[in-house]
């Protein structure tokens, strides 16, 4: 079970946004992610509880932050319900889309987990729900993504394999490397990976 801590950074100018402890684990029926947030002065920032099924789908979704709740699961697309900080309105979304993506290196693994690509495969379209901070606002979001390598790095105890992908937001052309390993996220902007007590899980 990868338990661990990321650094979140604006990916423009650097300036740090949040340190998010995490603890993930795979499973006969899929993969949880769990983890908490915290601002750069140690204060709650939110949390994040991603469930996903065998086949990388969103079964299960609760997100917080600044008092603002979002849950959310796949069904007939992705469907969602978001609570405001009084806790009295509620508005619920439905999208044709096939996950969910944020802030949070989760909404990655989560991603490269549905599409499954491998390094010969063509650049995949996927369509998204993005929950922005600071208010959980839903957008829909159109990425492509390509598996441009796999690399296998040796390890103290046994060969780590790296695979990394090429993301483009097809609304503005903007593209960017993300590295994954296993279920945790190695690099990708405005995330780092600062503390890792144990490997990465494998998919089978």
């Amino acid at each position: 079970m990868p338990r661990g801590r990321y650094s979140l950074h604006d990916p423009h100018d650097h300036t740090p946004l949040a340190e998010e402890h995490f603890h993930c684990a795979t499973g006969p029926s899929g993969w949880r992610y769990v983890s908490q947030l915290t601002t750069p002065s140690g204060d709650h920032h939110g949390s994040v509880d991603l469930t996903l099924d065998e086949l990388g789908r969103p079964i299960r979704l609760e997100i917080n932050a600044a008092a603002w709740q979002v849950r959310g699961a796949a069904l007939d697309g992705v469907t969602w319900v978001r609570t405001d900080p009084t806790g009295i309105e509620a508005t619920e979304g439905n999208v044709r889309a096939h996950a969910f993506t944020g802030t949070s290196p989760a909404f990655l693994v989560a991603t490269a987990r549905l599409l499954r690509l491998t390094p010969s495969a063509a650049a995949t379209r996927v369509r998204l729900v993005a929950f922005t901070d600071p208010v959980l606002a839903p957008r829909t979001v159109d990425q492509s993504w390509s598996l441009l390598k796999r690399e296998a790095h040796a390890t103290d105890s046994a060969p780590l394999t790296v695979d990394e992908y090429q993301v483009t937001d097809l609304d503005t052309g903007e593209q960017h490397a993300v590295h994954i390993a296993g279920d945790v996220v190695l690099a990708a902007p405005g995330i780092e990976l600062e503390d890792l007590e144990s490997p990465p899980s494998t998919f089978t």
